[in-house]
């Protein structure tokens, strides 16, 4: 016996130690941290600063593709060239993707990276892979390791030209061709070590949680297992871009090792059914996906919008779910599987978003609790039912979603627009449909008592203090005022004399502060670099706005000029419109042959002064030198000018009077200086 026990232990560890893709009975949210060209809004910066407020809803953020990509430009990462040696991206430096990531796991959320190993870009030419060393290893992609049918022949046609000839690999694709970048043979021993060595990288070193697999329809499933096992991700999600569920399943199916999948993959059919419904105004019946399939829920992250289907421009509509994404959200947020939640839509609709998340809790539903599509489906109207650990979830989505009927034994806990979730009253919860947080202007929280129990009630406080029997009381579905300052409302279960369920949310609440659209002027130097000409190529992040004449590169050519302490700048004025606007830049010459690194998030009068270092992207650097210039400021006497009530610092924050404060403010467009 002893013998067969040791060998039990022994299989139980070697099986515990395989990649199982994704884990079982997972209770986690996922945010998709980025949307395309969201530079500024996905800066590791950026979304390190909002863990605090991310933390309590999402599990697991996943971030673009981390490492240096390009020679010139922007990247979202998609064109992926250092492995191992550049980490200065699009989205920020090292260190701030390392303290990002080491701030998310203090809060206990994961970061998921965007593994690009379909393809590869090169440096100079169609087979120059950059040689990297990490770990005192050297890393070196050869030619070898390129499909011999690599862009439809194009890369052998180029290589059969070359003296002396390159030789690609004798290996054909084993899966889909993407012209613009080397496919990646991954029969090659060699590529199989550096993506191994790489995504050891990754998640050792650098601390990531998992994986997101870009373009997995590129390479055979079973090189996903092969990584995977190696690696040992606690999460991986691949994006096999089909709206077939058996070929995704197919795909599943092809991670497996030892018969476990080593991947999840993204619900590609469920975003195509909930994008039908939607177009059917929610009146027929929903197609089935990955969460429809009691074997692979555990393995589907829903979701209903990313990067390659959200309308990016005029020139890239994409396939956009265009109304009703908050009832789109709120099927994924109430079915089994793990949703990812859309970076634009967090941002659109965060309130929403944390109480469906917050109900999916309370609930108790994980990626494979039992969903029941299509419980009910009419005119405007479409409902399903999970059954959770801690209670059974009806979500109701349509424009007739009011019109339904709760079932017996159901309380409504939340509603929006076209959208009605109902909990089971053996829940036994106090509900509170307002999430904590930073709001403007007073609020209002609905409190609901979802019980069984009879003559459960209300009791509630609003000093932070344990609600008693004695507290106030309140029926279910009162509507009760939160006031500016900073509230704590606790609210209980109250039955007989016994408070249980105790819900907690905290409130600072402000008053609303006015915006008054003002001028910043941004000046540049190009002594250092003898540049004869000057163009500005300017845009907003957030809102995507070009701040360009014609909107095309190179930017405008700009000629005014004003000489100060002897040096010649180039300046041009821009309007901040509204609060939060802040303008980014590219300075360059001529055609654009020439250009700085990018210039991020001006909302001040700036002074720019182009170096004659450059970047590893060979772009000029530049030096701010706006606090050092003493001149071309306007000193004036305030007490004896006719001035607005309205000032703003250099930093650009707003003061409703004279500052008290020595120092260079904005008043009425002009820089003032004010000396005490």
């Amino acid at each position: 016996m002893k013998k067969i026990y040791t060998t039990l232990v022994a299989l139980m560890a070697s099986l515990s130690m395989q990649a199982q893709g994704w884990p079982a009975n997972y209770n986690g949210v996922m945010l998709q941290g980025f949307y395309w060209d969201s530079y500024r809004a996905s800066r590791w910066s950026n979304l390190e600063a909002q863990a605090d407020d991310l933390a309590p809803y999402f599990n697991l953020v996943w971030i673009p593709q981390s490492a240096n990509c390009t020679s010139s430009g922007n990247s979202m990462g998609y064109n992926d060239l250092y492995w191992f040696s550049n980490y200065n991206s699009s989205f920020g430096n090292e260190a701030q993707l390392r303290s990002m990531i080491k701030t998310f796991k203090s809060k206990g959320i994961g970061t998921i990276a965007d593994v690009v190993i379909n393809h590869r870009n090169t440096l100079t030419s169609w087979t120059d892979f950059p040689v990297e060393k990490y770990k005192g290893v050297t890393y070196k992609m050869n030619s070898t390791d390129i499909c011999s049918n690599d862009d439809n022949g194009k890369t052998l046609a180029w290589a059969n030209k070359q003296t002396p000839k390159i030789t690609l690999s004798s290996n054909k694709d084993t899966g889909d061709g993407w012209d613009g970048m080397r496919d990646l043979d991954h029969n090659s021993s060699n590529v199989q070590t550096v993506v191994k060595a790489y995504l050891d990288m990754l998640l050792n070193d650098f601390g990531y949680a998992g994986f997101r697999y870009d373009m997995v329809k590129g390479y055979a499933g079973k090189f996903t297992g092969i990584y995977n096992t190696a690696a040992k991700p606690r999460f991986s999600v691949g994006e096999y871009w089909d709206g077939n569920v058996a070929t995704v399943k197919t795909w599943i199916n092809a991670t497996k090792v030892n018969e476990v999948p080593t991947s999840a993959a993204f619900d590609f059919p469920i975003r195509y059914a909930v994008r039908d419904l939607i177009a059917n105004n929610w009146g027929s019946m929903a197609k089935s996906g990955l969460i429809s399939d009691a074997t692979y829920r555990q393995y589907a992250v829903t979701f209903v919008e990313n990067h390659d289907t959200e309308y990016r421009s005029s020139d890239e509509k994409q396939d956009p779910i265009r109304k009703d994404t908050l009832a789109a959200n709120a099927f994924i947020l109430a079915s089994c599987g793990t949703p990812c939640v859309f970076y634009k839509h967090w941002q659109a609709y965060p309130t929403d978003i944390k109480m469906m998340i917050n109900v999916r809790h309370i609930a108790g539903i994980t990626n494979t609790s039992n969903t029941t599509f299509n419980v009910r489906v009419a005119a405007n109207c479409n409902v399903l039912k999970t059954e959770g650990s801690k209670g059974t979830l009806y979500a109701v989505m349509g424009a007739n979603a009011n019109k339904y009927a709760a079932p017996s034994g159901y309380t409504e806990i939340l509603r929006g627009y076209h959208y009605r979730y109902l909990l089971s009253n053996s829940s036994n919860i106090a509900w509170i449909d307002l999430p904590s947080g930073h709001y403007d202007d007073v609020q209002k929280a609905r409190l609901t008592a979802v019980s069984n129990k009879q003559g459960a009630q209300l009791v509630y406080t609003t000093d932070g203090t344990e609600p008693t029997a004695k507290s106030r009381k309140a029926a279910s579905g009162t509507t009760i005022n939160i006031p500016m300052g900073t509230t704590t409302l606790k609210v209980g279960l109250l039955t007989g004399s016994t408070v249980s369920a105790i819900a907690t949310r905290t409130y600072d609440i402000s008053k609303p502060e006015a915006f008054t659209p003002y001028n910043i002027t941004v000046y540049v130097n190009v002594d250092n670099v003898g540049w004869k000409s000057v163009n500005f190529w300017a845009w907003e992040d957030m809102s995507g706005e070009n701040f360009t004449t014609t909107g095309k590169w190179p930017g405008d050519a700009v000629t005014a000029t004003k000489t100060i302490d002897g040096k010649k700048w180039y300046y041009k004025t821009y309007r901040i419109a509204e609060r939060g606007n802040m303008i980014s830049f590219v300075f360059n010459t001529d055609s654009g042959n020439q250009q700085t690194i990018n210039v991020y998030d001006l909302k001040k009068d700036t002074y720019i002064e182009i170096s004659n270092e450059k970047d590893s992207q060979k772009h000029y650097t530049i030096k701010d030198v706006t606090d050092l210039m003493s001149t071309g400021i306007n000193i004036q006497t305030v007490d004896k000018q006719n001035l607005s009530t309205i000032w703003y610092d250099m930093q650009g924050r707003r003061y409703n009077h004279r500052p008290t404060q020595s120092g260079i403010y904005i008043n009425g467009g002009k820089k003032i200086m004010i000396r005490r």
